[in-house]
């Protein structure tokens, strides 16, 4: 049987094979909004054939087992509860964790400003895991692996053109090599200003 014991919102435990109840009677919200429910009738539906119940799935249980949580999971503010499953393969970590579980935990995925922090956090996590790379005895290699050196035997102007992403194709060296001259410069700065410490 589902859990369908009140949570703490006051709504019932989400996925379940049921639909969940509307918060107004089809009268209330037909009264409230002009034209509601113009497609209750299942003839103006093409959808409904495939709406159909009872079914033999297999499945041996209305809401599968709740999933271990050995390390906290972000969950979008919209749920009462994480999912049955979820993955585990990429734990948070580090800046980019930090900013996408206050992604989760602040805004609403309806919201531009959840998908936005969570491109951020995308890129902050590329930026740790090549600053991480640099302390193993295999660092990435900027030059071999972004595919730089394929440029100037394959074509690369005539390849180009045509496409629809024309316009954007001059950030290509500065989104590719941009983050690797910066780190450059950053690095260097350090280690001037270590070495002048070192000296006085």
């Amino acid at each position: 049987m589902p859990d369908d014991r009140p949570t703490e919102r006051g709504t019932t435990v989400p996925y379940t094979a049921d639909k969940p109840p509307l918060p107004e009677t089809p009268d209330q919200l037909r009264a409230r909004i002009p034209g509601w429910g113009a497609d209750l009738d299942p003839a103006d539906r093409p959808a409904v054939p495939r709406e159909v119940r009872g079914l033999e799935t297999g499945a041996h249980w209305e809401l599968p087992e709740q999933q271990p949580e050995h390390q906290p999971r972000e969950r979008s503010v919209e749920h009462a509860r994480l999912t049955p499953v979820f993955g585990t393969s990429v734990p948070l970590k580090g800046l980019s964790g930090v900013v996408r579980r206050y992604a989760y935990r602040r805004f609403s995925e309806a919201r531009a400003a959840h998908w936005l922090l969570l491109v951020a956090a995308d890129r902050v996590d590329a930026v740790e895991s090549h600053l991480a790379s640099l302390a193993t005895r295999r660092p990435d290699d900027p030059v071999t692996q972004s595919g730089v050196l394929a440029e100037a035997g394959n074509h690369p102007v005539r390849s180009r053109a045509g496409r629809t992403d024309v316009r954007h194709q001059v950030l290509d060296p500065v989104l590719v090599v941009g983050p690797w001259v910066l780190a450059g410069l950053v690095v260097y700065r350090l280690g001037r200003a270590l070495v002048r410490r070192v000296r006085t």
